[in-house]
């Protein structure tokens, strides 16, 4: 385990395994942290299962109030505040290129990721990626105010729950739709290989999950539902296993 810092910001990160980087991004929304990759949250334990074959990093997401990284709010650009972290944490460890694996929140945090720097990502798997249902627009605002925001000021008197307000509005609010993160005129340009692996709960919506899988190019999508009944579980990971293997750069 170790820290990185850069300015006023403070990454939480942990390690484990050796090999090509693959960069593991916790589920649990604004609450992510490593205890969701390596703990009985996620349907498998990712540092576990891929450990044995890469190099392993997972983090917990800035100002996760279950977490140890901290940092501003940057009300202005909150989801690029949390990739220049992802980045600034793969920088440091020397990792020029990376795959990366993420849940739930990891979804939208991938697409701008590739966005922003899709010539370093060799190919990304997307597990239970969040997305925006126009039925439910203000899901995340809604359950954010309820449940991150309080928890945050109470760790923090610098933060008001104001501010979060505003962060939230902007990150959750002002671009409503689809992945929140990107258009659907960027994936359906993006030569990123993805894998996804659909789910269906109100935070998780299957339909974005789908649409995002038709229209990335070199997109596959895994059997559906892959968490229920159990015994799928293991078949899933194969194909996650499968997946990397096949996109790994030759060393």
């Amino acid at each position: 385990m170790g820290f990185v810092e850069k300015g006023a910001v403070r990454i939480h990160y942990q390690e484990s395994g050796s090999g090509y980087p693959l960069l593991l991004i916790a589920g649990g929304g604004l609450n992510s942290c490593i205890e969701r990759i390596t703990g009985p949250y996620p349907p498998f334990n990712a540092m576990k299962e891929f450990s044995g074959e890469y190099r392993c990093v997972a983090f917990d997401l800035r100002n996760a109030p279950p977490g140890q990284s901290t940092g501003p709010l940057e009300i202005d650009r909150p989801w690029d505040a949390h990739t220049d972290d992802q980045l600034a944490l793969m920088d440091h460890l020397g990792a020029k290129k990376f795959m990366v694996l993420g849940f739930c929140i990891g979804g939208p945090l991938i697409w701008n990721l590739l966005k922003r720097a899709g010539d370093r990502v060799a190919a990304a798997v997307l597990a239970m990626p969040s997305g925006s249902r126009p039925e439910m627009r203000d899901l995340f605002y809604n359950n954010n105010m309820k449940d991150w925001a309080p928890e945050l000021v109470k760790r923090r008197p610098d933060i008001t729950m104001e501010r979060c307000e505003k962060f939230l509005t902007r990150m959750y609010r002002t671009d409503p739709d689809f992945v929140f993160t990107v258009s659907r005129d960027f994936v359906k340009n993006c030569q990123t290989p993805v894998l996804i692996l659909p789910d269906d709960i109100p935070a998780h919506p299957y339909a974005v999950a789908m649409e995002c899988a038709m229209l990335a190019p070199n997109a596959e999508v895994s059997m559906f539902p892959w968490k229920e009944p159990e015994e799928r579980v293991p078949l899933a990971v194969r194909q996650i296993r499968s997946f990397l293997r096949a996109h790994r750069p030759a060393a």
